[in-house]
């Protein structure tokens, strides 16, 4: 669908097609392992919700940008639907 087409390649820079970060900006920013069961029991929905909506931020400097622009409401909650399906 759309989302699909839209998200894939925003999200698989930094993240990767596979979800697990090994990406070169991804091993710089070190990202979580999204196929690994722990780091999704450790993930809440509303906090994803919340860093694609509005970005993360670390020591003050934007470590993954907003996304409320780019996305509706139901967009974000497929996209957080999509990074589940990444667990193994």
């Amino acid at each position: 669908g759309l989302l699909q087409n839209r998200k894939r390649p925003l999200s698989a820079k930094c993240h990767g097609a596979d979800g697990r970060g090994q990406t070169k900006v991804g091993k710089k920013l070190n990202l979580k392992d999204y196929t690994d069961a722990k780091v999704q029991a450790d993930m809440k929905d509303a906090d994803m919700t919340k860093a694609i909506t509005d970005g993360v931020f670390a020591d003050g400097k934007e470590k993954m940008k907003a996304f409320k622009d780019e996305f509706s409401a139901d967009e974000i909650k497929d996209l957080v639907g999509y990074v589940r399906k990444f667990k193994g």
